[in-house]
This record gives C-alpha cells, structure tokens and sequence, in this order.
C-alpha cells in the first residue's frame, strides 16, 4: 500500500520503460519512478542501519569453546560489508526492494547456544553449511515449491503478523513497551514505559517522532515516514545536547532513562578504515569432530527452518505491502529471490558475522514507494559507505527509526480484512499465526503454528485431499521443530 499519490514523473503509460536501466529494473512497468526507488531505499536503510551497530554487541558478546572473543570494529565492518553486497545482489538477481543484513535472533542462537560448545570458525562453517542446503532446495525447486504449497490466506496471515511483530519491536526498541521490573510475582508482564509513566526524555522523542510521521501519512506527504525519522533524529540530537541523557548502560549499571542503543549525537570523526580480519574465518569440518554429530545436526536444523520460513514471511509481506503478489501470493521472480537469500545466508558465515537473511524493515521503503531493485542498490550503497563512515550509523537512535517499524505495522494490518474470519478451517491458523508472532517474537513460531494447525483441522474436517502434499511434510518438520528440546534430550 503506497502512502503517497503518484509522481507528477510518472509517463501516461507505466509499462513503458523509459531506457534500458528502467527496462532491466521494471521501474515505470511496477508504476514507481526514480525518485520514489531512492527514497525507499534511504528509509529502509534508515530503519536497519542499527544492525552495523546491533550485531557486533551480540557477537562480541559470544565466547566461543576456546574462551576467545571477537573484534567489535571487525564485526561491525564485516556486517555493513556483507550486508551491503548481498542487498546489492538482491537489488540485481531478485529485483525486489527487499534488503539483508546478519539475521537477528538467528546470530543470538549462534552466539550463545552455538559458538560456546567449538570455535567461531566452526560455528560459522555451521552456517555455511545451511545457506549451502537452502540454495540447493532452491536450485531443485523444493523451496519455492513449499512456497507456493501455503494457502493464499494463510500467506496474508503471515504478512499481518509480521506487521504485529514489527509494531511491537519498534515499542519496545524504543523503550515505550518495557518488561515490568517484578514481572515474575506480577500478572502483568509487559507495561508503557517507566512504572507506566512516559518520564524519559528517548521516550518523548519517540512519541513525538511517532505523531510527526502519523500527521505526514494522513496528509499524504511524500517521504512521509524517511521526514518522520530524520525529523525525530534531529530532535534526539537537540535533546541530548541540551539533558544529557546518555546511554541505558552506564559502566554497566542500567539507566532506564537513557538512550537504547545508540546515543544521538554527532561523532567527533567522520571516516574510519575497515577492519575486515574476520572475512574467510570459517571451517565447515570442524565442528562434527569436535562436537559430535548430533550437536551440529540440530543446529543446523534449527539454523534452517528459521531462516527458510522467515524470509518465506518477509517476502510475503513485503510483496502484500507494494501491492505485488499474484493470485497466489507470489510476488515476481520468487525463485530468484530466495536463491539470494540463501547465497546470504553462506556469505554472512562465511565473513564470521552469523547467517544473513531477508529483513522486514524493508517495508519501510515498500512503503515510501519503493517496488524494485533500484531501492536495494541504494540501501546496499550506504551499507557499504557504512563500513568508512561507521560513526554516522551510530547518530539515529532506536527511538527514532522505531517511528517507521510502528507506521508500517499499521500499514501492513490492513490487509486483515480479505482473510475470510467466517470460515474457521482458515480463519483458526490465520489467528494463531497472527498472534503468535508478535507474543513469541518469532517469525517461524507464528508460521509453524499456522500450518500445522491448518492441517489438523483440515485433518479433522475430512478434507485430507485439500491439503497440498508438501505442506504435511513442513507440518512434520516444524512439529520436530517445536520438539527439538526433547529430542535433543533424549538423544545426548
């Protein structure tokens, strides 16, 4: 859904490429322009740039079986490197505005479940090994196969979900949302703010930032969301300058009034030179002998079934956001696109910064006009420029992007209206898919909660035949899945 009125540039006949750049790309044929393509890709950058920052706190934080830690500057140039070349292949191969960065979640399992039993070298051979497999049931077709094997609306269920759950990470990056402090001898688990008060001046920052962009969406303006976060950056700025607020850790004690992530305030130096000793620190061996079979086998299973069905989802939504999925919900060059996301996947362990997958904040830009490629070469560009200019990436604060995950959550809710809530066969799986996202913080969890509750009703109605074949082996794979605790017990 596009937030603004087409450009005064668009030619009477959008199908009409206007010179082969827009022929390859399919700019005018998707009914975007240039300028709209640029401006999506400054806001998605916008609203993941965090990720240069993010992912070397979780990694640097991992002490592998040998008790070594991991360079902070190297894992942060290392992440915008790869970050920015397989956006940039994305953008080439898939020609779909969506971009990739090391995945979160995924490099959380890796740090602290993975790389304590070997080294980082075979925790990340362990990655190449899963981006390899996904891309062979890419290149053999499964994947895509499984695909298309979801029910249309189940598929829109997906993309609403993913809308929840990108609304409540932007809450709670921006601290709006918080774990109530007693939570284990409270009924509450989760409350606004502070003690349920707004008294923290990165809290203001986002309401306001967030009303800003709100009043910019109603009234149609061009930008809309990319104003909203560098307006509310610009206001982060001020109000740091002026209350010195600080970070939410302050030589290692909380500050709960602090600032999230980043403190928003202008670097003393502009440039600095990448350190890029990480690339090629992988051994794809190591770990079986080391580990034993069992060990690695699991993780690897984990490894892909998280990233094979989240960027199922992303891609789903994303595509339902730009208005482009077909009659099934497919969106264009499908096979393309998840043959990139799996080379991703291999490239990220290969470079030592964790799997990288397909991210949701990419909506971001789908919904300031984004539809094609061009979006990723931009958003690719400044991920590049990101490993010399490291400091810029650190000025706008999680209560400033977290503007834009909140207004595309809303955007991508609308599409609840065409699941069909009178027949339950679907409408139970659309709920618990829906709903399980966001309460789990899982992309995977909603989504393998959705099938196999789809075929057990089905099951139960007597309407075996109705279900695609591929989808009762996915039900099996995610009920191992779900089981993976017990099994692993069981089998050590």
């Amino acid at each position: 859904m596009a937030i603004a009125p087409p450009d005064n540039g668009i030619p009477s006949d959008p199908a009409q490429p206007r010179n082969g750049f827009d022929r390859f790309f399919e700019v005018s044929a998707r009914g975007s322009t240039m300028s709209r393509e640029v401006r999506g890709g400054l806001a998605t950058f916008f609203t993941m740039a965090y990720i240069v920052v993010l992912n070397p706190l979780i990694l640097g934080g991992a002490v592998d079986g040998d008790d070594q830690k991991l360079s902070i500057p190297a894992l942060a140039a290392a992440t915008a490197l790869v970050a920015g070349l397989m956006t940039i292949l994305m953008g080439v191969v898939g020609r779909f505005p969506m971009a990739l960065a090391a995945g979160l979640g995924v490099n959380a399992l890796v740090a602290f479940e993975i790389a304590p039993q070997m080294t980082w070298a075979d925790a990340m051979g362990l990655v190449v090994i899963e981006g390899v497999l996904i891309a062979i049931l890419v290149l053999t077709g499964l994947r895509t196969a499984v695909f298309r094997s979801v029910p249309t609306q189940l598929k829109t269920a997906i993309g609403v979900g993913i809308g929840l759950f990108l609304t409540i990470i932007g809450l709670v990056d921006a601290g709006f949302v918080r774990r109530v402090p007693d939570a284990a001898n409270s009924t509450v688990p989760v409350g606004l703010g502070i003690n349920g008060k707004i008294v923290s001046w990165p809290m203001l920052v986002f309401v306001v930032g967030l009303l800003v962009t709100l009043v910019l969406v109603v009234r149609r303006v061009r930008g809309a969301i990319l104003i909203g976060i560098l307006a509310s950056t610009v206001l982060a700025i001020i109000v740091e300058a002026v209350a010195k607020v600080g970070p939410s850790f302050v030589d290692g004690k909380p500050n709960p009034h602090g600032w999230s992530l980043n403190v928003p305030k202008l670097p003393e130096r502009l440039v600095d030179i990448p350190d890029l000793s990480l690339l090629g620190n992988f051994n794809v061996l190591g770990s079986w002998s080391r580990a034993g079979w069992l060990i690695p086998l699991m993780f690897v299973f984990t490894l892909l079934i998280t990233d094979f069905f989240d960027t199922m989802g992303t891609m789903v939504a994303i595509g339902q956001e730009g208005d482009m999925l077909d009659e099934q919900g497919t969106p264009p060059r499908a096979k393309e696109i998840l043959l990139v996301d799996s080379i991703a996947a291999a490239a990220g362990g290969a470079a030592s910064v964790s799997s990288n997958t397909s991210y949701i904040e990419s909506a971001s830009g789908v919904a300031e006009g984004a539809r094609t490629g061009v979006a990723n070469l931009v958003t690719g560009a400044l991920f590049l420029l990101a490993m010399f200019l490291s400091p810029l990436s650190t000025v706008v604060p999680f209560e400033a992007a977290s503007t834009a995950l909140v207004v595309v959550g809303f955007l991508m809710m609308t599409a609840v209206r065409t699941i069909d809530w009178t027949d339950y066969e679907i409408a139970i799986p659309a709920f618990l898919t829906i709903t399980l996202m966001p309460f789990t913080y899982s992309i995977s969890n909603g989504i393998g909660a959705g099938i196999i509750s789809y075929v057990v009703l089905k099951l139960a109605r007597g309407k075996a035949r109705q279900v695609h074949p591929l989808l009762y082996a996915v039900a099996v794979l995610f009920v191992l899945y779900f089981l993976r605790g017990p099994i692993e017990s069981a089998l050590m």
